[in-house]
């Protein structure tokens, strides 16, 4: 099996034409899912902001970026980013899990979500978020061409 880094942005309200720029630069293909998509929508104003999106090229670059909902504290330039470890394989992402957590704090514990088979977040020691996750295509009648607009 084989893993992916991505940079993974946060923006408050932002996100949506920051996947459109980095598209505009690198090409490749946007995939967006909204709070609504997701059923995860804590805020009516927000639903339509973005709870995950990604542009990938064939060229192997790739970001991810996403919305900070109102509830959840949000510094610009605080907490810029996060990194997100992606793979198809269970067993690898709870190994790299099991490791990671060793003394940092547990963000969000490694489950099952709406959106994947495994998800969890966790802030290592030296202040860096971590997401990992079992990638799995997102199949809620997006394409990964979606248009942003």
């Amino acid at each position: 099996m084989s893993i992916n880094t991505t940079p993974h942005l946060n923006f408050r309200g932002d996100a949506r034409a920051a996947l459109e720029f980095y598209h505009s630069v690198f090409g490749g293909s946007t995939t967006v899912v909204t709070y609504a998509d997701g059923h995860n929508v804590t805020d009516p104003a927000e639903a339509d902001q973005i709870m995950w999106g990604q542009v990938a090229s064939d060229e192997g670059f790739r970001v991810m970026a996403y919305d900070v909902p109102a509830h959840i504290a949000y510094e610009p330039g605080v907490i810029p980013l996060f990194v997100s470890v992606r793979s198809a394989d269970a067993e690898e992402i709870s190994r790299y899990w099991k490791r990671l957590v060793e003394g940092s704090t547990v963000v969000v514990p490694l489950a099952e979500a709406a959106w994947a088979p495994l998800y969890g977040m966790v802030r290592d020691r030296f202040g860096v978020t971590w997401v990992l996750d079992v990638e799995v295509p997102w199949s809620a009648g997006l394409d990964a061409g979606a248009d942003l607009g």
